[in-house]
């Protein structure tokens, strides 16, 4: 069975920096994608970023690009995104997810397996 459990998430002030954690189990870790999503009240589900783990290419959406970065620690089976000059408009539930298939992008519909979720709130 596949678990994700994220952690890390809080309040900052705006301009500040978060790193959130995704532990993985019950997944074939090494040949597939991991995800960060977002989700703000009366928003739909967003990506954020994935990153593609046997290889390690990384995908962003553009509002993150420069100021977040999804990393691996494979021995731990953890995938990280930290996130640095975060902004008012980062607040949001953040999610990790695993994919399934071969492709890998943050898109919603290429991934299967979600954690429940860790609150960012960011104030201006």
């Amino acid at each position: 069975q596949v678990q994700l459990v994220e952690s890390g998430g809080g309040s900052v002030q705006a301009g500040g920096s978060l790193r959130l954690s995704c532990a993985v189990s019950g997944y074939t870790y090494s040949s597939n994608c991991m995800g960060w999503f977002r989700q703000a009240p009366g928003k739909e589900r967003e990506g954020v970023a994935a990153i593609y783990i046997r290889g390690g290419s990384t995908y962003y959406v553009d509002s993150v690009k420069g100021r977040f970065t999804i990393a691996q620690d494979n021995a731990k089976n953890t995938v990280y995104l930290q996130m640095n000059s975060l902004k008012p408009e980062d607040t949001a539930m953040y999610y990790c997810a695993a994919g399934v298939g071969m492709l890998c992008a943050p898109a919603v519909g290429l991934f299967g397996y979600w954690g429940q979720g860790t609150q960012v709130t960011v104030s201006s």
